[in-house]
Formats: structure tokens, C-alpha cells, sequence
């Protein structure tokens, strides 16, 4: 029986052990400064806890997402919120701002991410984005790997993830016309609310699931083995090896 390589949100999974995510997605809301009256598009808006947040300040909010089940709990909260793939946005010259917390490094297809936000952004609009960047999560990935090689399985095939660099991501947003106010890699080691298992189910259920469903938790402590003495500290918590890309772009007037 072949199994299963879709990466799955369950709400409740998410908050439990990746509460932390809106909460540390502050400061790119910051740095996209939304204003009263203004049209913005939330770009992965999962279950729309930060989406929430940017609604408070007087905007009117768009939260896409391409999770049924997230975009269920963001409509629970009475945010207006459509199921969609972010590399297919269909808006026109649509909202004076673009925000993604977290979101886009499950876009493989960061070309065409890009094109559909420049094309969403009226002109002067801008684009504001926190993401995976660089090494991110760069032990954790690696030791997932390892642990599905060993089992002669291939990661490669089922790695759901792009951490561009910020030149990269640079060239990119250039490449398309925006003009790049600011773009930075940052270090941001993460305190973990439980277990690394937790994580590890919340973040890679696309590599599991390469694995039958006996073979599953062994994979899990493996990769717990090999990464306690890396991430977990000595008070018992675990710290995910998280590095972010932060950038603000802006569309031509």
C-alpha cells in the first residue's frame, strides 16, 4: 500500500506544540507596519492567531492558507479566510499589503510565490515575509535524513521545505521588480513546548509517512537520540535550531 506524502495540519496539533510560531511572528508585523483602512493579504495564514492581530489594528484582512483544516479554525474566529495555494494567488493589483509569517519555505515554487504577490500588490503596496532561511532547522533536517537513509528510504523525495538565502531571496524579489527596503538572515533559537517528538510530528509528518506505520516511532527516536545532544539544553528543554529570513520588499509606485 502506498503511503501517504502529504504534509496534514491539524489545528489543535499546531497549537499544541508550535504555539509559539504567531507569537514570535511579531515582529515582521512590525516591520510591515499595517495601517488602519489598509487591504492586506495574509499569505499562510494558518489558523489565524497573528491574522487576528492585524485585523485589531483597523485593516481589512484576507487570510489564504492552503490547509482546509486551518483555514476552518481561522473562519472559527470570524476572520474572513480562503482555502488556497499560495504559488497560485489569482488577486489583481488587490491589497496595499502582503504579509507571510512562517509560510513560504513550504513553497517550493518561490518564483512563482512572487509573481503572484507582485501581482496581488498595488503599486507602493508592500511586501513584508518571515521564513525558514539558510541552515534552518539545519541539525533537525539533517538527522531526519539520516534516520530515513538508514532505512533505505529517500528524504530527498518527500523534504517539503526551501530556506533560501538572503541573496538568493534577494536576486529573486529584484529579479521581479520589487525594490528591497531590507533582507536579513537571523539566528533564533526556539524553546520547544514539550518533546522534540512533538515537533517532529507537527513539522515533518511528510517524511514519516514515507515509512510504514510500525517503523514511524523508531524513525522519531532515532532522530531524538542524535539531536539530544545538540538541541536539548541542561534544564531538559528542547531548543530547535531555527534561522529566519526577514525581509521587506516594496512595489514600485
Amino acid at each position: 500500500m502506498t503511503q501517504s506524502r502529504t504534509q496534514s495540519w491539524d489545528p489543535a496539533r499546531y497549537q499544541a506544540n508550535a504555539g509559539f510560531v504567531p507569537v514570535l511572528g511579531k515582529p515582521v508585523v512590525e516591520l510591515a507596519t499595517p495601517r488602519t483602512g489598509e487591504r492586506v493579504l495574509d499569505l499562510g495564514c494558518g489558523d489565524g492567531v497573528l491574522t487576528e492581530e492585524i485585523v485589531s489594528l483597523g485593516c481589512s484582512v484576507t487570510g489564504v492558507d492552503a490547509s482546509p483544516e486551518q483555514i476552518a479554525a481561522a473562519r472559527a474566529r470570524g476572520l474572513n479566510a480562503e482555502v488556497m495555494d499560495g504559488q497560485e494567488l489569482p488577486f489583481d493589483a488587490a491589497f496595499d499589503l502582503v504579509l507571510s509569517n512562517a509560510a513560504l519555505h513550504w513553497m517550493k515554487d518561490q518564483d512563482a510565490v512572487i509573481d503572484g504577490v507582485w501581482r496581488a500588490l498595488k503599486p507602493g503596496g508592500r511586501f513584508a515575509c518571515e521564513m525558514g532561511g539558510g541552515d534552518n532547522v539545519g541539525a533537525i533536517r539533517r538527522a531526519v535524513h539520516s534516520a530515513l537513509n538508514s532505512r533505505g528510504l529517500d528524504p530527498v523525495t518527500a523534504d517539503p521545505w526551501v530556506f533560501p538565502s538572503d541573496e538568493e531571496q534577494r536576486r529573486r524579489l529584484e529579479a521581479r521588480g520589487f525594490h528591497v527596503e531590507s533582507i536579513a538572515l537571523i539566528d533564533r533559537p526556539t524553546p520547544l513546548p514539550g518533546d522534540i517528538e512533538g515537533w517532529l510530528w507537527t513539522f515533518c509528518e511528510s517524511f514519516l509517512m514515507l515509512a510504514p506505520e510500525a517503523e514511524r516511532q523508531g524513525i522519531i527516536d532515532s532522530v531524538r537520540l542524535d539531536l539530544e545532544p545538540l538541541l536539548k539544553d541542561d534544564s531538559g528543554v528542547w531548543v530547535a535550531d531555527y534561522v529566519r529570513l526577514r525581509f521587506l520588499a516594496v512595489k514600485p509606485a
